[in-house]
C-alpha cells in the first residue's frame, strides 16, 4: 500500500474502515470528504441552512429532510425541488424503490440539472453514482449549485472550505492526495461586488446612522401602529423577526398564516425560521438584490446584541444589516424621504 495512502487520514483506525466501508476498482479514483471535516463548524452551518432551505421550499409537499446524506440519494427530494423550483416536469415516476429505479431516477435528474445550469459533463462535481452512494461532498455540490440557480438571492453560508481525499487504486496499490475544496463563494469577494448606497453611506459618514435609524422608527410605528404596535428599539424588538414580518405584511397587503412563522418565538431556531421567511418574502418581491446570510443576521443582530454592546465595529455591522434588510422592503413598498 502507498505509504500516501496511510499519511492522509490522521488515525491509523480510519484507513481500516474505510478500507471496509470503501471499494474502489483498479484504475477507478473517488475525492471524499476528509474524516476530519466532521469537525468543521462552517460545513455543520452549510448543512443545517440547506436542510432548513429544502424543508421551506417544500412545506406544502409535507416533505421533511433531516439528513442530506440519507434522504436525497433516491432521488425524491431532488424531483420535488427542481419541480418546484424550475416548474420541471420530470418524465420519471416520483418514488423508487428499487436501486435500479433509483439510478434511472437519478439519470433523469442528473441530466435536467446540467440542462438547466448548462454545464458540461468536465465541469460537474457530481454524478448518479456519487449521489446514490450518499457522497456528501457531492451532494453539497450539488444543492449549492441548485440553490444558487433557481434563487440567486439565497444568503448561503460563505466561505465554506473542506478538506479532500482523492484516492486511487493504481496497479501498485491505493494512492491518496490531500486538498482544499471550496463549497461556497468567498465572502469578501461576494460583499465586493454588492456595494449599495447605504454601504457608502454607512462607510463614508458612520455619524449618520443614528439619524437613519431613527427615521426608520418613525416609518416602521406610523405602519404598525395601525395594529397597536410600537417600535422603540430595533436591536431589541427586531430580535425575533416578528414585527419584520408584521411590517411587511402591512406594506404590501401579504395575509401571514400563523401557522407559518411563530409569533412568540421560544427558541433560535424559531428565530432563524421567521428571519428566513422575511427574506423569502422580499427575494420573492424582487426586493434583495445583495445577499444577506440570515444565520449571520441573527448572530449578530437577532437576538444576541451582547456581541456588539462593547464594539463599534459589531455595531456597525448591527447597523449595516438591519437597515439594508428592512430599505429594502420600505424602498420597494412605500416610498420615504431621508435627508442626510
Amino acid at each position: 500500500m502507498d505509504s500516501d495512502f496511510l499519511n492522509a487520514f490522521t488515525q491509523p483506525s480510519t484507513v481500516d474502515q474505510f478500507l471496509n466501508e470503501t471499494v474502489i476498482a483498479k484504475g477507478e479514483k473517488r475525492k471524499l470528504l476528509k474524516p476530519t471535516s466532521s469537525n468543521n463548524p462552517k460545513l455543520e452551518q452549510l448543512k443545517l441552512f440547506l436542510i432548513d432551505w429544502i424543508n421551506r421550499t417544500l412545506q406544502e409537499e409535507h416533505i421533511v429532510v433531516k439528513s442530506l446524506e440519507e434522504d436525497l440519494f433516491d432521488g425524491l427530494v431532488l424531483h420535488h425541488l427542481l419541480e418546484k423550483l424550475g416548474s420541471l416536469k420530470l418524465d420519471v415516476d416520483k418514488i423508487a424503490l428499487t436501486e435500479k429505479k433509483q439510478r434511472q431516477k437519478l439519470s433523469v435528474i442528473m441530466e435536467a440539472v446540467a440542462k438547466c445550469l448548462q454545464l458540461e459533463e468536465s465541469q460537474l462535481k457530481w454524478s448518479v453514482e456519487s449521489i446514490l452512494t450518499k457522497d456528501l461532498l457531492s451532494t453539497l455540490h450539488l444543492l449549492v449549485a441548485i440553490a444558487k440557480h433557481f434563487n440567486p438571492s439565497l444568503a448561503l453560508p460563505p466561505n465554506v472550505q473542506v478538506e479532500t481525499i482523492t484516492i486511487e487504486n493504481t496497479s501498485r496499490g491505493l494512492k491518496a492526495s490531500n486538498a482544499v475544496e471550496n463549497i461556497t463563494d468567498n465572502k469578501e469577494s461576494t460583499e465586493a461586488q454588492s456595494n449599495d448606497a447605504f454601504d457608502e453611506l454607512f462607510s463614508r459618514a458612520p455619524d449618520k446612522l443614528e439619524a437613519v435609524k431613527k427615521v426608520f422608527l418613525q416609518f416602521v410605528n406610523q405602519h404598525v401602529g395601525k395594529l397597536g404596535l410600537s417600535v422603540k428599539d430595533i436591536e431589541s424588538q427586531f430580535s425575533d423577526g416578528v414585527i419584520l414580518l408584521i411590517l411587511i405584511g402591512q406594506l404590501e397587503g401579504y395575509f401571514l398564516n400563523l401557522r407559518n412563522f411563530f409569533l412568540t418565538p421560544a427558541s433560535t431556531t424559531e428565530m432563524l425560521h421567521n428571519v428566513n421567511l422575511a427574506l423569502d418574502l422580499l427575494a420573492d418581491g424582487g426586493l434583495l438584490n445583495f445577499s444577506v446570510n440570515s444565520e449571520a443576521c441573527h448572530g449578530v443582530i437577532f437576538g444576541f446584541p451582547a456581541l456588539f454592546a462593547t464594539a463599534s465595529v459589531p455595531e456597525l455591522v448591527f447597523d449595516t444589516c438591519c437597515v439594508n434588510i428592512v430599505c429594502a422592503g420600505l424602498l420597494f413598498m412605500q416610498p420615504f424621504t431621508y435627508t442626510a
